[in-house]
């Protein structure tokens, strides 16, 4: 590849690998996802390295575990000692920009008044002096981004630059927005009232990245190569995309998932079970739900994808009418997904299920890619940071030091190419008082789950035979031997997954 490629990088909120109809779906229509699929590669068996949003979020721009990258859970700040691929990227020349949500400092609240967020709700609600890195203070350039359009929340509960455009053109919206915000109402919020489209924030990042390309366009920066972050808020909750869209899905029109009457096994789980009958965070966090509920929040769901999928094709056929689609890596995915009535359960939170942990990936990479290209090689959110710096030919002595994932272009040319056989995801979750650890390893024949509070214990399900992952197999007799290499492999790549920093500085 040539080092002068530019790199769209797009990605979405809580949007699990079934929700597009090139994955099979019969009912949401992403046609312009459909479209980028059918150009290039769309991977069928990508998982995240941490199913929440701050720490998969470190991952796909640091290329090292959260253990590594210190972001276990939401909630915290990424360090800036921690080397980004955007800082990389600056240093061999590129323009960074990122637009929409980031997610690399705290949203809510800090336990102690002398920590700092750019991100935060309540500074971005509040008139804050100097000493908060937030508005005319906000700090550049920002993990590697030269420069930020900030989106912090999500849905109709969002601060930031946003909220900023906002206040100048609605200030009774943006007033309603800032008491959500000081409430934290983000938590406790599944709908909010609506926000009139052209406000909305997906047409806010589609049109600052369009005016960004524009500017590209018009040579505001020189002769430099672009690498540009859309981050799109949307599908997560608070859910309320604009009604043109809601109209499109109608609640009694989706189908349940398959498993939603599994709810009743899993009051018996040795994990789930204490956990349903006794929720740290029962609003906003992995629960029961009913068909009612679960059907009206898969059509809003559906319907904030159909307005996404919408402004990704704009923002495609401006990169295409620019001139700019032949040497441009485009690549979109998600965060993180949800459970969305798989099991009769909502949310995210600790579990062992596919619906938070397996998301959609499309590569288009010119020159590369073959049209219509499906791959069900296993990949993992962590292999994103040194993929894209070996795309761009930046050499391994240039990269952040110890990147943990593995390049996948070989099956960018290639889809039935396999450069791992696991992926291992951590996940530590902290809600409130609430802690855990789990551990999982994905195979391509099996995924097993780990759970630190339980020493005799575990999740193993046939991802060939029980797509459905209803039959754990950890107790069956006939499955020990192979319970023992799951948790043998598991055991193993985890140490060699963790951190070697800080490093020593002295012989003894």
């Amino acid at each position: 590849m040539n080092e002068k490629y530019n790199v769209l990088f797009i990605i979405t909120d809580a949007m699990r690998a079934d929700h597009m109809s090139c994955a099979g779906n019969s009912t949401v229509r992403t046609p312009n996802l459909d479209k980028l699929a059918a150009e290039g590669v769309r991977f069928t068996n990508h998982f995240c390295n941490n199913p929440i949003c701050m720490p998969n979020r470190a991952t796909l721009l640091t290329g090292v575990y959260p253990n590594v990258h210190g972001v276990r859970s939401n909630g915290m700040i990424l360090s800036k000692e921690v080397p980004t691929i955007t800082q990389t990227l600056v240093k061999r020349g590129w323009q960074t920009a990122a637009i929409g949500k980031i997610h690399h400092q705290y949203w809510i609240g800090a336990f102690k008044h002398k920590y700092r967020s750019a991100e935060s709700f309540t500074d971005w609600s509040l008139e804050r002096d100097i000493s908060y890195p937030v508005r005319e203070h906000f700090p550049l350039p920002y993990y590697g981004y030269e420069e930020v359009e900030l989106i912090s929340g999500n849905g109709t509960v969002c601060a930031g630059h946003y909220l900023e455009w906002l206040e100048e053109r609605s200030p009774e919206i943006a007033e309603d927005m800032k008491r959500r915000l000081m409430n934290y109402d983000y938590i406790f919020s599944l709908y909010c009232d609506p926000i009139p489209e052209e406000l909305y924030n997906t047409t806010w990042v589609r049109d600052r990245t369009l005016a960004f390309l524009e500017r590209y366009k018009n040579g505001d920066y020189g002769s430099k190569p672009f690498y540009l972050h859309c981050s799109f808020p949307d599908p997560h909750y608070p859910i309320y995309p604009p009604k043109d869209y809601q109209d499109q899905y109608k609640p009694e029109d989706i189908e349940l998932p398959l498993n939603f009457d599994d709810i009743k096994n899993l009051y018996n789980h040795e994990y789930l079970g204490y956990h349903l009958r006794n929720p740290p965070f029962d609003k906003a966090w992995i629960r029961e739900s009913t068909e009612e509920e679960v059907r009206k929040i898969t059509a809003l769901t559906y319907a904030a994808i159909g307005y996404v999928d919408n402004s990704i094709g704009q923002i495609l056929a401006s990169l295409e009418k620019l001139g700019y689609s032949d040497n441009t890596i485009v690549v979109f995915m998600s965060d993180h997904g949800d459970l969305m009535g798989d099991h009769g359960l909502l949310f995210k939170g600790p579990c062992p299920f596919n619906g938070v942990l397996q998301l959609p990936l499309i590569w288009k990479v010119p020159g590369v890619t073959k049209s219509g290209g499906i791959s069900n090689s296993l990949v993992s959110s962590i292999d994103y940071a040194k993929t894209i710096l070996n795309l761009l030919g930046i050499k391994e002595r240039h990269h952040p030091p110890e990147m943990q994932g593995y390049d996948i272009s070989p099956i960018l040319s290639n889809p039935d190419e396999k450069v791992r056989d696991h992926v291992l995801i951590e996940n530590d979750e902290e809600v409130g008082t609430y802690k855990a650890r789990l551990r999982h390893l994905i195979t391509e024949d099996y995924k097993l789950t780990i759970y630190n509070s339980l020493s005799n214990f575990g999740d193993i399900y046939d991802r060939r035979n029980d797509p459905q992952e209803l039959n754990n197999l950890w107790y069956e007799e006939k499955f020990n031997e192979k319970r023992f290499e799951l948790v043998n492999k598991l055991l193993h790549e985890n140490l060699k997954a963790q951190t070697h920093y800080p490093k020593r500085i002295a012989g003894s």
